[in-house]
Formats: structure tokens, C-alpha cells, sequence
């Protein structure tokens, strides 16, 4: 009996002892500005994970929880564009550049981010920048990059190409509390 707990404890011990940050309430939000209208919409229901031993990081970003000031526009855009019947969720799974060498202080450093972003259910490799600074044991990040909708199989009708922009600006802030 003694045998198959230290045994248990053996395996268990290194899950336990990770160094792993989380929260489930990141925030991303996006803008699309053309000549015939803006759109914008934010999500605070962005949840990340980092892993700080290995530098590893994943973001799992609900579709539905996209909110807008028009609820027409929320309607296409889970209906229409993102049909998040069928792709309830975007991510990315990476890990951070250099990760070892980054020296975590209260003071904001930049990183470099290297993984796979899925939108739409398309998967790409993608490397952006962003930063990250850790206070009162919280660690803090952002983020902003472009995304092409066209990357991404979003497909937007003929009609309505001129009121939603091919390249679309993306803010992504974050608070992460130890797990």
C-alpha cells in the first residue's frame, strides 16, 4: 500500500509542482475600418495559459462571446462569417521566443510569440510581438497584430465587401494570477 502511493506521488508530483499562470477573463477585441463603416467588437472571456517554466502559452477565444455595439452586426458575424455553430472557438498554441533569457520584472519587456493561430477552423503558424511584465505576483500581457480574413477562409459576400476590411486590427490584453 505504502509502495503505490509513493509510486502515485512520484507521477503526480511534477503536475503539482508546475509554475503555471491562468485566468479566464483576457480581453480581445477587434476593429475593421472602411471608407462605408467601422466595426468593432470586444471578448472578456479569452482564456490563457502560461506555462512559465517552458514559456509555453495557449489562448482558447469563444466566438459567441464577441460582443458589438449592433446587434445585427454581432448576428452576421456568428451567423454569416464566423458560423460559430461549426467553429465555436479561435486559438493559439505557442510558446514565447527566448523564454529563458527573458528576465521577468515589473518592468514591461517585449516578446516574440511563435505557434499555431486557429480561426475558422484553419490553422496557421503565425509569429507576432507582444509584451509582458509581471507585479504583485500577477503577470500582465498584450498584444496587438493584423489578421487577413482571407488567411482564414472567412468568406464575406460580394455585396458586403467594401463594408468589412481585408486586414483586421486585434488588441489582446491579459492578466494572468498563479494556478
Amino acid at each position: 500500500m505504502k509502495k503505490n502511493i509513493i509510486i502515485c506521488l512520484l507521477i503526480l508530483a511534477p503536475l503539482f509542482a508546475r509554475n503555471i499562470y491562468f485566468t479566464r477573463s483576457g480581453k480581445v477585441s477587434f476593429f475593421s475600418s472602411t471608407p462605408i463603416e467601422d466595426i468593432k467588437a470586444e471578448n472578456e472571456q479569452v482564456t490563457c495559459v502560461l506555462d512559465l517554466d517552458k514559456g509555453e502559452v495557449s489562448f482558447r477565444i469563444p466566438i459567441l462571446g464577441f460582443r458589438f455595439r449592433n446587434g445585427l452586426m454581432q448576428e452576421h458575424f456568428n451567423e454569416n462569417y464566423m458560423e460559430s455553430d461549426i467553429h465555436p472557438n479561435a486559438s493559439f498554441k505557442g510558446k514565447i521566443n527566448d523564454w529563458h533569457e527573458i528576465d521577468l520584472t515589473n518592468k514591461v519587456r517585449s516578446i516574440a510569440l511563435e505557434g499555431t493561430m486557429t480561426i475558422h477552423g484553419v490553422s496557421k503558424v503565425i509569429s507576432e510581438k507582444g509584451n509582458i511584465s509581471i507585479d504583485n505576483g500577477n503577470i500582465s500581457g498584450d498584444a496587438n497584430f493584423q489578421i487577413k480574413v482571407a488567411d482564414y477562409d472567412v468568406k464575406i459576400p460580394k455585396i458586403l465587401r467594401e463594408n468589412i476590411a481585408k486586414v483586421i486590427d486585434v488588441d489582446i490584453q491579459l492578466v494572468l494570477k498563479k494556478k
